[in-house]
């Protein structure tokens, strides 16, 4: 039996990335297609993919697609990378910005962009067994495929696994998106099925009406399902509990591997990353116009700069962490007040803390490389990579116990020496700065355990391939596929 998997998203490696978002999409259907899978992705044709990879682009074709009051032309191309089909969704107006979203126009031109890779399924005679949706971008496709193609079996006869990778961005719009952009009538919103407030909620859709949600972590299922953390969605997914999983990210640990990654100085292992760290440090240091120090512990961030990531329990305590015997290299962008308390705490305490505004990514694996202790005390954390990378690297996580951070960093026991980081669990700076002070004391005062906690974190299996064998079990029981 044919085993077909349609992932579609608002962005994926390794064309276009603004979030995690990314990252799962350009891992996990490798990891299936190593596996003997069709699995082909479909993602809009932005302008900076334009950019970059236009002469690589094959194009298949062009239709006119009609959705509501939408009547616009959609030209399709496709790239193969790995054994993943990749779509791309053409329309110079829709897409061709400088940002993938944040318009006014958001819902008009994610409504398009889910008819149109609808109408591709018919358009190129493919018919997945499986469409797997991710985040608001993509949530109305299980009901639209369902209501506007109803009298064709063969969209009929199509499964939707629908994945939620950030709860708090929902795809909310007015009520007039139903017959105006959506092409679908009023009882859908009349029945409450994708009400939200006095509009619609994208999310809500994909949620209501898909025969499997997902979420990527255990802990952030759960957590999902209360007030505290629900955003208000925590009732309808209540509702759908039973079909409700929770499976943890893995990362790429080809690209994130410092054995072989051509953007460090010294590459390294498990059994050499005393020597490799110690040259990726003192190259970090050299580049940021840090300090040259051996033994000073470097604290890593990389991070949007935003209140969910907790960056203002580190703002709110800069003079206290600033005050221990550490250097502090952030990469990120976000929040302007966060951004400005950063650069104040570089101006404040130059050759000890370092801020790079914006993002660069090969920078970004020389901070994982070259730092000593990766700090990320979310808020709330769906999953999180930063700290599956940090531990690829060797740079032990300090993370606040949630999400998907609870999920995969142990916290160091002194006593019987398992961990692979450390962790701390009320959401306050009081507990973080405490646990940053122990992580010190460890660093300059326990060699041994610190050692056996690099060496723990970095052989921790933060590969897709634990996680893939869960979502084949999830496909397998909405599409009966034989175990062979």
């Amino acid at each position: 039996m044919s085993r077909s998997i349609l992932f579609v998203a608002g962005e994926a490696l390794p064309f276009i990335k603004t979030g995690g978002l990314a990252d799962v999409i350009g891992s996990l259907p490798k990891s299936l297609a190593k596996r003997g899978h069709d699995v082909r992705v479909v993602i809009p044709l932005y302008k900076k993919v334009i950019d970059k990879y236009y002469d690589e682009l094959e194009r298949i074709g062009t239709i006119q697609v009609h959705s509501g009051w939408i009547d616009q032309p959609a030209t399709y191309y496709k790239a193969e990378r790995n054994g993943v089909v990749y779509y791309f969704i053409e329309h110079q107006y829709y897409f061709e910005r400088e940002s993938l979203y944040g318009y006014q126009d958001d819902g008009e031109r994610f409504a398009f962009f889910q008819r149109a890779v609808l109408d591709m399924i018919y358009f190129i005679d493919w018919w997945p067994n499986v469409i797997h949706s991710n985040d608001w971008q993509t949530g109305m496709i299980p009901l639209m495929c369902h209501a506007i193609y109803a009298d064709d079996y063969r969209y009929q006869a199509i499964r939707h696994v629908y994945t939620i990778h950030n709860l708090a961005f929902q795809g909310n719009f007015g009520v007039d998106m139903l017959p105006s952009c959506l092409g679908l009538d009023y009882s859908y919103f009349d029945n409450g099925s994708i009400k939200f407030d006095s509009g619609i909620s994208f999310m809500k859709a994909g949620i209501v009406y898909a025969d499997k949600i997902t979420t990527v972590s255990p802990t952030y299922s759960n957590e999902i399902l209360t007030e505290t953390y629900g955003e208000r969605m925590d009732a309808v997914l209540r509702y759908r509990r039973e079909d409700l999983w929770g499976i943890v990210n893995g990362i790429d640990t080809t690209e994130w591997n410092p054995k072989t990654d051509k953007m460090l100085v010294k590459n390294y292992d498990v059994r050499s990353w005393q020597t490799g760290k110690k040259a990726n440090k003192k190259a970090l240091q050299e580049e940021l116009g840090l300090e040259v120090r051996e033994d000073v512990m470097l604290i890593g961030l990389v991070s949007r700069l935003t209140n969910q990531k907790g960056v203002y329990l580190i703002t709110d305590r800069i003079q206290e962490i600033m005050g221990l015997d550490i250097q502090f290299a952030i990469l990120g962008t976000g929040e302007t007040n966060a951004e400005n308390a950063f650069a104040w705490m570089e101006n404040e305490y130059k050759g000890k803390a370092v801020y790079y505004k914006g993002y660069n990514e090969e920078l970004a694996h020389r901070i994982y490389a070259g730092c000593d202790l990766f700090l990320m005390p979310s808020l709330f954390e769906p999953c999180g990579i930063g700290q599956l990378n940090a531990m690829r690297y060797g740079a032990l996580p300090l993370v606040r116990e949630t999400g998907g951070l609870k999920d995969t960093v142990q916290p160091f026991n002194q006593y019987t020496g398992e961990g692979n980081g450390f962790s701390f669990w009320a959401a306050n700076a009081d507990d973080m700065v405490y646990t940053i002070r122990w992580a010190t004391d460890q660093y300059y005062n326990n060699r041994p355990g610190w050692k056996g906690l690099v060496k723990s974190a970095m052989t921790t299996d933060v590969s897709w391939e634990k996680s893939t064998d869960v979502y084949e079990e999830l496909y397998y029981t909405i599409c009966n596929w034989p175990d062979n």
